[in-house]
Formats: structure tokens, C-alpha cells, sequence
């Protein structure tokens, strides 16, 4: 079964195209199962859209998830349109988070970290001037709040697992193997999954997310996966799909997850 969980669209603010515009890409790829799983609103502000060129604004979500329950019952029998959100964790707004999405009839949900100490992960200019052990400080606080989202019981996927590396490849060489093992470690026992992301092509890694020495690492520890092409054009849904299911397979995994109603599916690669 061919899937990828992880498409935006133009609510966001730095996608293109619309929900339509993705489904179609997903059967034209030979998608059976599509999720669609924009950026969720940033709730920690009383502005309506705190920041329109990430996040949804707070009064599109109900549109956002009527929108995808009616193009699920529109494309049944052709594609199986999954709901989804992508949102970020942020320690001191999870419960508000948690108690304003609740409502919904999410597939899944996708728990990103998108911000350390209060700055982007993919600001390379954070690193300029800090010491190796500042750098240490900044990776294991990253892996810090990763463990904290697997551990929230919020998500059924976390999204790019290293991708601080995006616009600072060196990130992937700061010494901090054992904050990593420990995250994987966390995760497998909260019974999450993480995603193959191959939007890190598209940045100056030019990789995909996780690497693939971090998946072998999952891999021993027993944590399960899933895809995500994390498209913010239609032209990228399913993206090295067939070559992130070689690769799974070449570690030693043997199946891969998807979500249904926050049920985990295992598919045989």
C-alpha cells in the first residue's frame, strides 16, 4: 500500500495549492491513502493568526477539517483521504493545544519541533559565535523537547526527527549521540512513530529526515515508521517513496505505519 501523511496547502501561508490540488496528485502517484495535514493555528496568542506566513489562522480550522471530511466522502473508492495536522509542541501552550483539538475527528496528528529556546530550528545564524559546548547545550535541548512530545501521548507520528540539520548541516556532527538514543529510546516506549521526511532534499542538508544512521538507531530500539513527502507543492506528494521503502528494507524493517481514526495500520514493505 502506497501513502505519504505529510502535504500542506495555501491556509499555512508558504504552501501552494489547495486540499484538491493534492489528492489528485496522490492518485495521479499511485497514492491509496493520502493524508492531509496542514500546520495547525498557533494557539499561543489571542490573535486570530499570530504568524500568517506559518500557521492557519484559529478561524480556519473548522473550514480546514469540513473542507477534508467532505473531499474524504468526495474521493472514497479512488483515494483514502486521511485527516490529519501538523502542529508544534510547545511545552507551556500543550494542554491548550490538547483540549482545542480534541474535538475534531483527526486520523492523526503529527507532533513537529519547530522552535529551540525561542528561535527557528532552521536559523543557521543562531549557531554563529556559540561554543561547542553552547552547540551541545542547543542539540540536547532540541532532543529535550522531542522526548517531551513523545512522551504527551498527543501524536500518533513525530515529524523530522532531525531536521535543525535543514539550513545547518553541520548540526548532524555535534556531539550528542546519547541525547539521540535516549529520544528513540522515549519514543519506542510511548508507542509513537516517526516519519522518513523527504523534504530535507530541499534544503541545504540535502537529505532526507531522519538520516539513515539515526533510523538504523530506530531500527535496534524498535520504533516504528512512517512517510511523509511534507509537500508544500503537489508536485512533490509521494516523493522518493519507493526509494524510502528500499531503503527501510535494506536497514531491517519490515513494515511501516499509517493512521485511520488514531488506529495504527502496519503495511509490509
Amino acid at each position: 500500500m502506497k501513502f505519504d501523511l505529510h502535504t500542506h496547502h495555501f491556509r499555512c501561508g508558504h504552501a501552494d495549492g489547495n486540499i484538491r490540488d493534492y489528492i489528485e496528485a496522490g492518485i495521479q502517484s499511485g497514492l491509496q491513502a493520502i493524508g492531509i495535514s496542514d500546520h495547525s493555528p498557533f494557539l499561543g496568542s489571542e490573535q486570530d493568526q499570530a504568524f500568517p506566513k506559518i500557521y492557519m489562522a484559529k478561524s480556519q480550522l473548522a473550514e480546514y477539517v469540513e473542507e477534508v471530511q467532505q473531499l474524504k466522502r468526495e474521493y472514497e473508492g479512488r483515494i483514502d483521504v486521511l485527516l490529519g495536522l501538523e502542529t508544534d509542541y510547545f511545552p507551556d501552550y500543550a494542554e491548550l493545544y490538547r483540549s482545542t483539538l480534541a474535538p475534531y475527528p483527526f486520523d492523526y496528528l503529527i507532533g513537529s519541533v519547530h522552535s529551540v529556546e525561542g528561535d527557528s530550528i532552521f536559523n543557521r545564524s543562531r549557531w554563529k559565535k556559540l561554543s561547542d559546548a553552547r552547540k551541545i547545550e542547543v542539540k540536547k535541548a532540541y532532543y529535550s523537547l522531542i522526548q517531551e512530545s513523545a512522551r504527551s501521548g498527543m501524536f500518533q507520528i513525530l515529524g523530522h526527527i532531525d531536521a535543525m540539520k535543514g539550513n545547518f548541516p553541520a548540526f548532524s556532527d555535534i556531539p550528542a549521540d546519547g541525547a539521540i538514543d535516549e529520544t528513540l529510546r522515549v519514543i519506542a516506549e510511548s508507542g509513537v512513530a516517526i516519519e522518513i521526511n523527504t523534504s530535507g532534499k530541499t534544503k541545504l542538508s540535502g537529505g532526507w529526515y531522519p538520516s539513515s544512521s539515526i533510523l538504523e538507531r530506530a531500527h535496534h530500539f524498535g520504533v516504528e515508521v512512517t512517510f511523509g513527502s511534507d509537500a508544500h507543492k503537489p508536485s512533490r506528494v509521494g516523493e522518493d517513496w519507493d526509494e524510502v521503502k528500499a531503503m527501510l528494507k535494506d536497514i531491517g524493517f519490515r513494515e511501516w505505519v499509517y493512521f485511520k481514526e488514531k488506529r495504527k495500520i502496519s503495511v509490509a514493505l
